[in-house]
């Protein structure tokens, strides 16, 4: 485990309840490691905050928590008090203008002084947690990461908070982190919890649930297998929860998040362009696109594979075709070799797929937005057609369809609805059978309208 750049050696107390937190907000649900929820009793008037910001690939949340002071050693709740989302790029963004970074930082700092009692500021622990866009940025030039990181830090560490550092989290550690999360809301470390008889029926119904991660850069699978089957010490990890031992499966495919996974895809198939000209089935019919090659290549992802052309620009036709997305999509898994005895790509081991699985971030997002997420959802055969109706579709009646979706992002849904059907089901072997055991995880409740609320802060609210 790295430490914390810039720690101050100040309370463990509030480090405790929110060192997890501070690490994994995908879709801004808490990981409550060392709290556990109180029955029954109102939240206190003696509180302490705590500041979390989530740096991911492609841009950075803000969270303001609160929680009991007096149940910090025994137990109690954690209350999201406040997002806010960072205007502009991920961290990552600014390597090549580093004294940038601090302002937009400050726009949510500014926020938090508003919803922290003034008093309180001192004793406010502030912790920043960059995945994998930072790790990308590192593997390219250190120097580079160091110096966004050194910017945060002086950013962050200007204001009347404890800041306790900020640092990039491992792939390892982010599926770590996320399987907890989940199965902390699911009530999977603690089944007597008698908030779990609002959950639905269909929740929870196994020890523990496996989690799938998707981001703009990696992506993580990780549940517990079958008792000795992980053949593999680089994706094991052992820890104590609640007074139970857990072995878990877990690994971070770095550069295959949906952002990356599209470069790659692009970088394959520039040897079918002609002139410079691509027919893509992953776009819409009618969709057009000029992309620099210095863009595409812009990546720690794709320089590997970087040749020599007498091209300055791809110029990209959409053709809409589910079928061959999916098939341009193969190319970039290495399936021919692994050294176990199973594999998903790139000789990465990968244990018989165990129990039902919540799969949040991008593939929440993308899936509820092609309406994949309830009974449509169900079966991978109404997946399949779903995305190639919609892929299928002229790219001017799409964009009248969904006038209110920014055109860079909605260009990109059939790719990747491609894409995480290619990827759950040829790569880790979701199939009819067993695609029903997955569910798409957003907010807990429809009701809500404030974004991404956790399930413990609706629970929280209902006055449970």
């Amino acid at each position: 485990m790295e430490d914390l750049r810039g720690a101050k050696p100040k309370r463990r107390l509030s480090r405790n309840v929110l060192v997890i937190l501070g690490f994994f907000f995908a879709i801004a649900i808490i990981a409550l490691i060392t709290v556990g929820v109180t029955q029954n009793k109102s939240l206190p008037e003696n509180v302490k905050f705590g500041i979390v910001l989530d740096a991911g690939s492609s841009h950075t949340n803000l969270y303001v928590y609160k929680w009991p002071a007096e149940k910090e050693n025994d137990t109690g709740v954690v209350h999201q008090v406040d997002v806010c989302k960072v205007q502009g790029p991920g961290i990552s963004g600014y390597a090549q203008k580093v004294d940038k970074v601090g302002a937009p930082l400050g726009q949510c700092m500014e926020k938090a002084k508003e919803v922290i009692p003034e008093q309180q500021y001192p004793d406010t622990p502030v912790y920043l947690g960059a995945t994998a866009g930072m790790r990308l940025l590192r593997l390219e030039n250190s120097t580079l990461a160091e110096e966004v990181l050194s910017a945060v830090e002086k950013s962050l560490g200007s204001y009347p908070f404890d800041f306790q550092g900020a640092r990039i989290i491992t792939g390892k550690e982010e599926g770590a982190y996320g399987w907890i999360t989940v199965n902390y809301l699911l009530g999977n470390f603690n089944r007597s919890s008698s908030w779990l008889k609002f959950l639905p029926k269909s929740w929870g119904t196994q020890e523990t649930s496996g989690a799938l991660d998707l981001g703009g850069a990696s992506t993580q699978i990780t549940f517990v297998p079958q008792k000795e089957e992980n053949e593999s010490s680089d994706s094991s990890l052992h820890f104590r929860l609640y007074g139970k031992n857990y072995s878990i499966y877990t690994h971070s495919f770095l550069c295959y998040g949906k952002d990356q996974a599209l470069r790659l895809k692009l970088t394959k198939s520039i040897q079918e362009a002609e002139n410079g000209q691509l027919k893509d089935p992953c776009f819409h019919p009618g969709y057009k696109k000029v992309v620099k090659m210095s863009d595409l290549y812009n990546s720690p992802c794709t320089k590997k594979t970087e040749t020599v052309l007498p091209l300055d620009e791809l110029h990209i036709q959409g053709t809409g075709n589910f079928a061959q997305c999916q098939k341009s999509l193969e190319n970039i898994f290495n399936t021919s070799f692994c050294p176990y005895s199973r594999c998903s790509f790139n000789g990465i081991f990968l244990p018989s797929l165990r129990g039902d699985f919540r799969a949040f971030s991008a593939f929440y997002f993308v899936m509820n937005f092609l309406n994949l997420t309830a009974k449509e959802g169900s079966s991978l055969k109404n997946v399949t057609k779903k995305i190639e109706d919609f892929c299928s579709r002229p790219w001017e009646e799409v964009k009248t369809s969904f006038s209110d979706i920014k055109e860079k992002y909605l260009s990109e849904y059939c790719f990747s609805g491609t894409y995480i059907v290619t990827l759950l089901h040829l790569r880790y072997g979701f199939t009819d059978v067993n695609w029903k055991d997955i569910q798409f995880m957003g907010k807990f409740a429809s009701s809500t309208k404030a974004g991404n609320v956790s399930l413990l802060t609706v629970l929280l609210e209902s006055g449970i």
